[in-house]
């Protein structure tokens, strides 16, 4: 109530030292305000409707208050029209606005005004309900008046006419609106870049770009026109976009913004070595940035330089609150596992306590104490508090714990454990992916098949369930042209990958083609030398009768995988 009062209390003092020019008669509406006011009555007389005005100004002030909109529009616009008054003519254009009543919005702008044709705030007002109303035809002389006006932030008056201009839904309107109003400032670099972005908006991209070039030869160290000029021109080339940033770059050294997005191109296009040479010299001149230290970590240890990163990473878990301390300490995690550092690994993995790391991290330090001696019942132990913590997460704990068993020979339980998931949420792809596999395993091949053609149902981009699929029946020799069709189902969405591509020889083998199962599976080894794919390459080798080849390709990969047991049986088989 108190906020009420002080509104009436600004209103009626407004009024009493205003020069009044009440209306006599019936009040005017508002679509009548254009019309000549009549003679403004005397001192005495204005004051004794003074009490009629504050009556008003509370009754729309309550109203308002209470969502009777309508009643509050009323009020404002009647005692508008008739006092003619600038403060309550503002008013009056806030509750219409408020009310959603732009039209009585727009009447009060408009005569507020024509009565103070000089004021700056009227004529904001008056621009604001017309971007609000979407007429962009009339918005023009209002901003070319608003800038002549207030020629000492002429700048920055430019810069911020799009962000004005963002809720006007005439995009087109607004272009060509401005590309008449910013027309004697075509000297300016503002007014172009102004320009180049109502373009844009507009949809006129060759437009914007000539205007954002037009900034930058004004303009030459401004960095915005650069960025803008990347921006634009990426859609066709991220070559082109690299190349704008890289020519300004070497004109302005010192340019941040731009060197920094041209490191971060740089790395898309995966350009590594490029990009870290730029992130390194703006680290070098930004020393305490994080935003910089963290893409030089990352890029280091892309490089294998964790003499770099190790450092930069300890600065940032150590300094300020930020999204990228997680991450930090989940890299400063890997980095001491891979020294064997297990007990450190596992100091740094625990202050992983949110974000995208948080599960990896928690599966990490259960294979970590598992490693250590902590057996396997506290790595489960870990998963399921770690399912507490983060509840959403619960189906990857669980297949983490299932893969636990798995390695520790304990499929039955492994099985189990993911078959009480999937009665609980039966739609769970990765969960039936998984128990599809165990199932194998234990040869229960009608829960194979049954959950595969359901991952399949649920995920019918899924390569990797197409493929097992129908590596399931080559393998067993079994409705081979079946199998050949789901893994060449396989192969068209997922064409580079070396398992579908063994796979696929694999069919080929079990079905005769033996010159074609040789050609995929020597392809599949050379993108991944895995155990399996040797395997089966040494067979078809074998076969082929070449076996010095095949014992060779086998010796390769005992040595790298000296605990595989296919490899291991395939070689007892052939070469005993």
């Amino acid at each position: 109530m108190k906020s009420i009062k002080r509104a009436a209390l600004a209103a009626a003092v407004a009024l009493a030292f205003s020069a009044p020019t009440l209306a006599a008669g019936k009040p005017k509406a508002p679509r009548e305000a254009a019309k000549p006011a009549p003679a403004p009555l005397s001192a005495e007389l204005y004051r004794s409707h003074l009490g009629q005005a504050v009556y008003q100004v509370l009754l729309g002030e309550i109203a308002l208050q209470r969502g009777n909109h309508e009643l509050a529009v009323g009020a404002y616009g009647d005692l508008a029209y008739r006092t003619r008054d600038p403060k309550v003519l503002e008013r009056t254009v806030e509750v219409a606005s408020i009310s959603r009543r732009f039209d009585v919005a727009y009447e009060a702008a408009r005569l507020w005004v024509e009565i103070e044709p000089e004021s700056i705030n009227a004529r904001q007002t008056l621009a604001a309900v017309l971007i609000m109303q979407n007429r962009a035809d009339e918005l023009g002389p209002q901003v070319t008046i608003l800038l002549e006006k207030d020629k000492d932030n002429l700048i920055d008056n430019l810069l911020r006419m799009n962000r004005m201009l963002s809720r006007l839904q005439d995009k087109a309107g607004a272009y060509r609106m401005l590309d008449k109003v910013l027309a004697p400032y075509a000297g300016i670099a503002e007014a172009h870049y102004a320009l180049a972005t109502a373009a844009y908006h507009a949809g006129e991209r060759q437009a914007a770009l000539a205007e954002v070039r037009k900034a930058s030869s004004l303009r030459p160290e401004w960095e915005a026109p650069a960025l803008f000029e990347s921006q634009l021109v990426a859609r066709d080339s991220a070559a082109a976009a690299i190349e704008v940033l890289e020519r300004f770059v070497k004109a302005n050294p010192q340019a941040r913004d731009v060197r920094l997005h041209l490191a971060r191109g740089l790395i898309a296009e995966k350009r590594y070595g490029d990009a870290r040479k730029h992130f390194d010299r703006l680290l070098a001149e930004h020393p305490d940035s994080p935003e910089l230290m963290y893409p030089v970590a990352v890029l280091a240890l892309q490089q294998n330089d964790v003499a770099t990163a190790e450092p930069l990473l300890l600065r940032i878990l150590e300094g300020a609150e930020s999204a990228e301390r997680t991450v930090a300490a989940y890299y400063l995690g890997q980095i001491a596992e891979e020294r064997k550092d297990h007990a450190g690994a596992i100091a740094f993995y625990k202050r992983v306590s949110a974000g995208e790391q948080f599960v990896p991290a928690q599966v990490r330090i259960a294979n970590l104490l598992l490693k250590e001696g902590g057996g396997l019942s506290m790595a489960r132990t870990h998963l399921q508090d770690s399912a507490k913590r983060q509840p959403q997460a619960k189906v990857q704990f669980v297949i983490a714990e299932a893969h636990l068993l798995r390695d520790a020979g304990r499929d039955e339980e492994a099985l189990a454990l993911l078959d009480a998931v999937i009665a609980e949420q039966p739609n769970q792809a990765d969960v039936l992916y998984d128990a599809a596999l165990l199932a194998e395993k234990l040869g229960r091949m009608e829960v194979l098949e049954g959950n595969l053609r359901r991952v399949i149902e649920l995920r019918p981009d899924s390569a990797h369930a197409y493929n097992a699929l129908g590596y399931s029946f080559a393998d067993r020799g079994i409705r081979l042209e079946e199998a050949r069709q789901l893994i060449a189902k396989a192969v068209e969405l997922a064409p580079e990958d070396p398992f579908i591509m063994d796979s696929l020889g694999w069919v080929l083998f079990r079905s005769g083609d033996l010159q074609g199962a040789l050609d995929k599976l020597q392809k599949a080894y050379a993108l991944k030398p895995d155990a399996e794919i040797a395997a089966h390459l040494g067979e078809v080798l074998w076969v082929l009768g070449r076996q010095d080849e095949a014992r060779r390709i086998w010796a390769e990969a005992g040595k790298l995988h000296p605990d595989n047991g296919v490899l291991k049986a395939v070689r007892q088989k052939f070469a005993p």
